[in-house]
């Protein structure tokens, strides 16, 4: 089973959920979010209507149905699409919680995940700031791996939420010892074939020290790597190494900062790119956008991404046994 949690009920999460799993058979996934939320959201133009099926511990699905393990609901007579609020916040939360904690007991193979609001989770008192925190947490990963992945191009994070100063500081030989053989063990997990890429942090990679010497500790740990038999290449100019992995030359790469990474993907093709959070017990999928509370309730989000999702959701399902439970 793949678990789908709705994300914060404001936003366009339950939306998209419902519009793409119309195009899916909807036996092979739960949806982990309040059964009144998603009743609303049927009410939206656009939205498909489905009957619900509120399964129990068994998680017993039905064919054609939306099959929902109904949790926590914000109070319909003061919820507001757009707007942010503790108890959407707070119910975002739980069905994450109790979707990691059925994945945990390899009750699920993955969990797919919809868009949460930072300021929602705030105000609900959530020590986390997004999903991949809350995910870390819960499955006691102290720094789990995020991949995008857009066809062939795979891109992963050296670092995450923090400004550029601090990204370029954590290039370092020790982080990168430590972030490219685990890389390298997730693509052969997901059965990719392939050199992993390191990008350069600089211009042109630093013209060999003329502005900037950052590349040194990419070469030297690179280096150290192969040396180990891991198949590393790098660092590679930034500005062609995408493109390169798109045409099949590297089986993924490894950004240095949140920024490069995202540019990369998501001017090749927004809407179809999406997340993959690894190194934990529990493999998540997630759209890569926000909740988008400016068109909310008003029908006309694009569910791409979130159909991309469960596409690779269920591609990866099929053809990795075991990927949850026993990572």
């Amino acid at each position: 089973m793949i678990a789908i949690t709705i994300g914060d009920a404001a936003g366009i999460g339950p939306e998209i959920v419902l519009k793409a799993l119309d195009r899916f058979d909807t036996s092979r996934f739960v949806v982990y979010g309040g059964a009144r939320i998603l009743r609303h959201a049927m009410d939206i133009p656009g939205v498909p209507y489905r009957d619900m099926n509120l399964v129990g511990d068994d998680l017993e699905t039905v064919g054609g149905r939306i099959n929902v393990v109904d949790l926590e609901t914000p109070d319909l007579s003061s919820f507001r699409y757009g707007v942010e609020s503790a108890a959407c916040g707070r119910a975002a939360y739980e069905c994450i919680a109790k979707a990691v904690a059925d994945a945990m007991d390899g009750r699920l193979s993955c969990v797919c995940t919809a868009p949460l609001n930072k300021v929602s989770l705030r105000l609900a008192g959530i020590p986390y700031i997004g999903h991949t925190e809350i995910f870390a947490s819960l499955t006691g990963c102290d720094d789990p791996l995020t991949m995008f992945q857009v066809d062939g191009l795979r891109v992963f994070f050296l670092s995450r939420h923090v400004s550029l100063v601090e990204a370029c500081r954590m290039v370092t030989y020790e982080r990168l010892m430590d972030y490219i053989p685990r890389c390298i063990d997730e693509l052969r997990k997901l059965k990719v074939e392939g050199t992993l890429a390191v990008a350069g942090l600089n211009p042109h990679c630093g013209e060999h020290g003329l502005f900037g010497d950052e590349e040194r500790c990419i070469e030297a740990a690179v280096s150290k790597c192969r040396s180990m038999g891991l198949d590393v290449s790098g660092p590679v100019g930034a500005d062609s190494v995408f493109h390169q992995c798109l045409k099949g030359r590297y089986g993924g790469v490894l950004s240095l900062y949140h920024d490069q990474g995202h540019i990369a993907a998501k001017t090749y093709d927004f809407d179809r790119t999406i997340s993959v959070t690894l190194g934990m017990k529990v493999l998540r999928f997630s759209v890569d956008h926000g909740t988008a509370f400016d068109i909310a309730g008003k029908g006309v989000a694009d569910e791409t991404g979130m159909v991309e999702t469960l596409a690779h959701a269920l591609s990866y399902e099929d053809r990795v046994s075991g990927i949850a439970g026993g990572r």
